[in-house]
C-alpha cells in the first residue's frame, strides 16, 4: 500500500494543511476569476444592472451575454489555476510531489483512469436510456445541432482538469493528511466525504431542493470516489469515474438547476432528488464490484484497515 502511507514521509502539521487551502482557494478565486472579471467589467459599463443579476445566480452567465460555450470555459478556468497553484505549492508545503498525492508511486495509471471513465459512462447511459423510456415526458430535446461537438470539444478537454484538482484536493491530499492524524483508513474516507458535501453547498441545486436533500447525495458522491481510491491504492479511477460523471452530464442532460449550465443533448424538466439518490448508490456499488473484477482489487476489509506508516521514523509533523 502507497497511497496514504506516503504522506508520512512528508510535512503534516495542521497549519500546512490550512495554508494549502487557503492559497488554493485564493488563486482559484483571484486569478482563475480574472476572465469573467474582466467581461464582468465591460458587460457592466454598458448595462449596469449586469453584476446585479449576476450575483442573484452566479451559475447563469447569460445576463453577460457569453456564448454558452465560451461561458462554461470561462466557468471552469478557476478549477485549472487552483490545480495549478496546488502543484505550486505542495512541495514547499508538504515536501510532497504531486504524484506522491495521487498515489505515493512515481508513475500515473492512465490505465485505471480510462477504465473507470469507461465504466461511469456506460453506466450513466444505461440510467439515462432507461429513464428516458419510463418517464418520456419529463426529457426534451435541448441540442440537436452540429454545435454540440463544442460542446464534446470543450467538456472533454478541461473537465478533467476540474473533476482531478477535486479529487486531488479530497480523496488526495486531504485523506492522505487525516491519515497521518487517525491511523487508519475509514475515518478519512467519511471525513473527507463530508467535507466533499459540504464544498458543494453553494451549488444552486442546494438552494431549489434543500441542504438536507441534497447532502447525502453529494456524500455518496464522495464515499463513492474515495472507496474507489481506498480499494486502488490511488485516485486515478476516481478521478476518471468523477471526470466521466460530468462529462456525461454536460453533453447529455441539463437542467435549470444545475451548476454547470450547457446546451446539452437533453433537458430535463422534473427532478426527483432522491430517486437520483438511490439511482447514484445503485451506481456507485455496481461500478465498484466492476472495477473490483477488473482491476483485481483485494478484500473489501481494506477499508477499514490501519494506516501503518512504512518509516515511522520519517514522519515529519512540523
Amino acid at each position: 500500500m502507497k497511497h496514504l502511507e506516503s504522506s508520512f514521509n512528508g510535512k503534516n502539521s495542521f497549519w500546512r494543511y490550512f495554508i494549502m487551502l487557503i492559497a488554493v482557494l485564493a488563486v482559484s478565486n483571484t486569478i482563475g476569476a480574472i476572465p469573467l472579471f474582466i467581461i464582468l467589467r465591460i458587460r457592466a459599463a454598458e448595462n449596469p444592472d449586469v453584476a446585479a443579476e449576476l450575483s442573484a445566480n452566479p451559475n447563469d452567465l447569460s445576463p453577460l451575454g457569453l456564448d454558452p460555450y465560451f461561458g462554461l470555459a470561462v466557468m471552469l478556468i478557476p478549477f485549472i489555476a487552483g490545480l495549478a497553484a496546488f502543484i505550486i505549492f505542495v512541495k514547499p508545503l508538504n515536501n510532497r510531489s504531486l504524484m506522491n498525492v495521487i498515489n505515493g508511486t512515481g508513475s500515473f495509471r492512465w490505465k485505471n483512469l480510462f477504465i473507470s471513465s469507461a465504466v461511469w459512462t456506460i453506466l450513466s447511459a444505461v440510467y439515462l436510456f432507461a429513464y428516458l423510456k419510463a418517464d418520456p415526458s419529463n426529457f426534451t430535446p435541448n441540442n440537436t445541432t452540429m454545435s454540440l461537438i463544442i460542446l464534446v470539444v470543450i467538456s472533454l478537454t478541461m473537465i478533467p482538469f476540474q473533476a482531478a484538482f477535486e479529487e486531488i484536493i479530497f480523496r488526495g491530499y486531504l485523506m492522505q493528511g487525516f491519515a497521518v492524524l487517525l491511523r487508519n483508513r475509514w475515518l478519512p474516507l467519511i471525513i473527507t466525504s463530508v467535507l466533499f458535501a459540504l464544498m458543494h453547498g453553494l451549488n444552486p441545486e442546494v438552494k431549489e431542493f434543500g441542504f438536507w436533500n441534497m447532502m447525502p447525495y453529494y456524500t455518496i458522491f464522495g464515499l463513492i470516489f474515495g472507496i474507489m481510491t481506498l480499494l486502488d491504492d490511488g485516485i486515478e479511477t476516481a478521478i476518471g469515474a468523477h471526470t466521466a460523471n460530468n462529462v456525461f452530464l454536460c453533453i447529455m442532460v441539463t437542467n435549470e438547476f444545475s451548476a454547470l449550465q450547457t446546451p446539452a443533448l437533453y433537458e430535463m424538466h422534473q427532478i426527483n432528488i432522491w430517486i437520483e439518490f438511490v439511482s447514484m448508490v445503485i451506481i456507485g456499488v455496481l461500478i465498484i464490484i466492476i472495477l473490483k473484477k477488473i482491476l483485481g482489487w483485494g478484500n473489501y476489509t481494506l477499508l477499514a484497515g490501519k494506516v501503518n506508516p512504512e518509516n515511522e521514523g520519517t514522519a515529519q509533523i512540523s
